[in-house]
């Protein structure tokens, strides 16, 4: 097992990883629980020596008493003391043989704690399959899937709906010290899509580190769940009309994005700060979608206490300069600007 992580199932799944104490630690703990064992039973041997009898000279000096411990605690005994009177030999059978069993269970530890925790891997993760719907998938755990989670962690998305699936063990890993479920394995094949539930996820993510990875991922996705919402991360802007019709329903360039926040921020310094902070989520001004209150059905966009950007009704996405936008509906959705953290709706 590795120390502090996620040790993967059969069938390449990681849960999200506890804190475990040390190997050191434990084989620490062990000896201890052993010795503390073994020093129990020659003190009770020892009080008891007039109930025993050496061969060797008739008499059970404290040593020989730590020996006859020794000897009963990791092996049947070999007959060179034994119990004679009534009382040492009931100790024997009602103090000595549970302490003989509790040492045997220390020196098999590893060996119970290994079948122990695979019993608990399989549980949890029957619990989590029985469990997980409506769940957001992230394919691909590196530089944009990183930043993906944290916005959704940041807007107040659960750990435990995210399942992040990506080839790399130790991505995976990072993954799981982080909280998240993790799936390991090629995302363009359809049995690890099915290990991360995806014919009942919400939401997907696509941000693998090549574009043609990327349109084979989200062919997959669409072959499997019709109705989930995906967006996709490219690099190039070419390959975007590919992925749109590959089935995403919103794509990102990396490249060009980043290129006009460049172009911006050479122009307007202060204007590319503003941008990189909409971008930044929790920090300074958050963008948000939020649905509209009581208070607010029926007023302008502009009587909200934030700053509301478009309206969203039904599946259209409205500009708030469209008259069509100048009176919100109680049905409606706004996407807003405003200050991060603060509590909204």
């Amino acid at each position: 097992m590795r120390p502090g992580g996620a040790r993967p199932d059969l069938d390449g799944i990681l849960l999200p990883a506890r804190p475990a104490a040390p190997p050191l630690r434990q084989v620490g703990l062990r000896l201890a629980l052993a010795l503390a064992v073994l020093l129990a039973t020659t003190l009770i041997v020892w009080l008891d020596r007039s109930g025993y009898h050496d061969n060797a000279n008739d008499t059970v000096s404290f040593l020989d008493a730590a020996y006859y411990a020794t000897v009963t605690l990791s092996t049947t005994g070999y007959g060179d003391i034994t119990p004679v009177s009534d009382g040492a030999r009931l100790t024997n059978i009602l103090v000595i043989t549970p302490l003989r069993v509790l040492f045997l269970i220390i020196l098999v530890g590893t060996t119970l704690e290994v079948l122990t925790e695979r019993t608990r891997k399989q549980w949890r993760l029957n619990r989590w399959r029985s469990t997980v719907r409506e769940h957001t998938v992230v394919v691909g755990y590196g530089t944009k899937g990183r930043s993906a989670v944290d916005t959704l962690v940041g807007q107040g998305v659960a750990k435990d709906s995210i399942v992040v699936v990506d080839p790399q063990r130790k991505v995976l890993d990072q993954a799981a010290r982080d909280g998240l479920v993790g799936v390991l394995g090629d995302a363009t094949r359809t049995d690890t899509l099915l290990r991360a539930e995806l014919p009942s996820a919400a939401r997907v993510v696509v941000a693998p580190e090549r574009d043609d990875t990327a349109v084979l991922i989200t062919l997959t996705i669409r072959q499997l769940n019709k109705s989930a919402t995906v967006v996709a991360a490219v690099r190039e802007d070419e390959n975007a009309p590919l992925l749109r019709q590959s089935g995403a329903d919103l794509v990102v360039t990396s490249s060009s994005s980043a290129g006009r926040l460049l172009g911006m921020s050479m122009l307007s310094p202060h204007a590319g700060a503003v941008m990189e902070d909409l971008l930044t989520y929790g920090t300074g001004l958050d963008v948000i979608e939020r649905p509209v209150t009581r208070a607010e059905a029926g007023r302008s966009p502009r009587d909200c206490a934030d700053l509301v950007v478009a309206v969203v009704r039904g599946h259209r996405m409205i500009n708030y300069t469209d008259p069509e936008a100048a009176v919100l509906q109680l049905t409606d959705r706004v996407i807003t600007i405003h200050p991060a953290n603060a509590r909204t709706g």
